[in-house]
């Protein structure tokens, strides 16, 4: 599911726009950022803020 609401976050953006996303767990960090970036996305960061939750800086 939140890889559903990524893309619909992405989606309202304008090209070149900046989103910044939260992620739980070691599963949906391995296959949000590989998957943004098979779709044409940029992953400018990512940064781990605790053991279980790290923040992607993903660019349309």
């Amino acid at each position: 599911m939140t890889f559903v609401r990524v893309k619909v976050a992405l989606h309202e953006l304008l090209e070149g726009d900046v989103l910044e996303v939260l992620l739980r767990g070691e599963e949906p960090l391995r296959n949000i950022p590989a998957a943004l970036e098979k779709e044409g996305h940029k992953i400018l960061a990512i940064e781990r803020l605790n053991n279980d939750l790290h923040k992607i800086i993903v660019q349309k």
